[in-house]
C-alpha cells in the first residue's frame, strides 16, 4: 500500500486483496465450493460470503463507526446511521467465478454522506488494482487513467451485462442490443458490472450499458469512470442513478451518442418513447431512429460471436415491460 494514498483508501485495498486471496485459493478447486441460489440464476457461494466477512472486519477494525452496505448482508453490520457508508460487493461475476471463467472482482466503495468518495475494483485473478480517490483521479496499479479518445461509435467496444432474472424484460434488451451492435465495432458481455466500469475507466472499453443493477455493482466503478475522465448516469444521462437500476457508462461524447441511442428505453422516458418501444416489442422491430446505422457491428459473449443479422429474434413471452 502507498504511503500517498488517502488512509480510507489504503485500508480498502487491504481489504479488497484479502478477499482476493480467500477467492484465488478457492478457484484452485471451483468444484467444491459450496453454492445456493438466491433466486433463479442467481447465485451465492460460501466464498461470497467468506470474502465480505473479511472485508467487513478489516473496515470496521479500521473504522468501528462507519456504516456496513454488503450485498449478502445487507446493513446488518456496522454504525447504522453513520455518515460513512462502505458500499461492498464481495465477488462480482459469482456465475463467472463457479464455472471457472476467470472474469469477477471485489467492489469496494466509501460513501460519505451520500457521495462516493473512494472506491476500488480488485480483479484478483490478474492482479489487477484499480483505485480512486474523488479529485485525485483514477489508477490501474498505480498507473493513471483515462477514458478512451475514441469519438466516432462505430469505431468504439461497448460492454454490457445481458438480463438473467424473472421479470426481467428480454424484448426490450434485445431492442437495445440491437440498436448498439449495428452502430458500433462490437458489444461484449464479460458478466461482472464492476469490472466492466474499470474497464471503461481504463479505455479498454468505450461505453457500458446494463439495467437491473444494485448500489453495489456501481458504487465503486461509477467513480473509477468520473476520475478518468468519463460520464456515469441512467439511460436518460441523468447523474442521479445510483439506485435507480440502469447504468450507462462511457468517455464524454460516446455516452451522449449512447444517451441519443438508449434514452428511449429508460424508465424514465418520455411517454412517446416508451410507446414506440412497447410497439417495437410487440412488432418485434426496432423502434425507428433517426440516425441512420454506422459500419461495423459485433456481438461476443463469453468467446462467441455473431453478426447482428444472425442474433435470433427475442422470445415472445409474457409482456412484462416496465415502459
Amino acid at each position: 500500500m502507498s504511503s500517498t494514498l488517502h488512509p480510507m483508501l489504503n485500508v480498502a485495498i487491504k481489504a479488497a486483496r484479502a478477499a482476493g486471496a480467500i477467492i484465488n485459493r478457492a478457484a484452485l478447486d471451483v468444484e467444491a465450493v459450496r453454492i445456493s441460489q438466491k433466486q433463479i440464476n442467481d447465485f451465492v457461494t460460501e466464498v461470497d460470503q467468506a470474502s465480505e466477512q473479511v472485508i467487513i472486519e478489516t473496515l470496521l477494525t479500521a473504522y468501528p463507526g462507519h456504516g456496513i452496505l454488503a450485498e449478502e448482508s445487507g446493513s446488518e453490520h456496522g454504525a447504522e446511521h453513520s455518515d460513512f457508508r462502505w458500499i461492498i460487493d464481495p465477488l462480482d461475476g459469482t456465475t463467472n467465478f463457479i464455472h471457472g471463467f476467470p472474469v469477477y472482482c471485489v467492489s469496494i466503495a466509501l460513501a460519505v454522506k451520500g457521495r462516493v468518495e473512494h472506491a476500488v475494483v480488485y480483479d484478483p485473478t490478474r492482479n489487477d488494482l484499480f483505485t480512486a480517490t474523488r479529485g485525485r483521479g483514477a489508477f490501474l496499479n498505480d498507473r493513471r487513467i483515462r477514458v478512451s479518445k475514441r469519438t466516432r461509435l462505430a469505431e468504439c467496444l461497448i460492454s454490457t451485462g445481458f438480463p438473467f432474472r424473472p421479470g426481467d424484460n428480454f424484448k426490450a434488451y434485445m431492442l437495445m442490443m440491437g440498436d448498439v451492435m449495428q452502430r458500433t465495432a462490437g458489444l461484449r458481455r464479460p458478466g461482472a458490472a464492476a469490472l466492466d466500469l474499470a474497464y471503461v475507466a481504463a479505455g479498454y472499453t468505450d461505453g457500458f450499458f446494463e439495467s437491473g443493477l444494485s448500489i453495489w455493482d456501481v458504487a465503486a466503478g461509477s467513480l473509477l469512470v468520473t476520475e478518468a475522465g468519463g460520464l456515469v448516469g441512467n439511460f436518460t444521462g441523468e447523474a442521479d442513478f445510483m439506485e435507480q437500476r440502469e447504468c450507462l457508462a462511457g468517455s464524454p461524447r460516446i455516452y451522449g451518442q449512447l444517451v441519443g441511442l438508449l434514452g428511449k428505453y429508460s424508465k424514465f422516458a418520455g411517454a412517446g418513447d416508451k410507446a414506440a418501444v412497447r410497439q417495437a416489442i410487440d412488432a418485434d422491430v426496432p423502434p425507428a431512429q433517426d440516425a441512420p446505422p454506422a459500419s461495423g457491428e459485433g456481438i461476443e459473449d463469453a468467446g462467441d460471436s455473431a453478426a447482428a443479422e444472425d442474433l435470433p429474434a427475442a422470445p415472445r413471452t409474457g409482456d412484462d415491460a416496465p415502459f
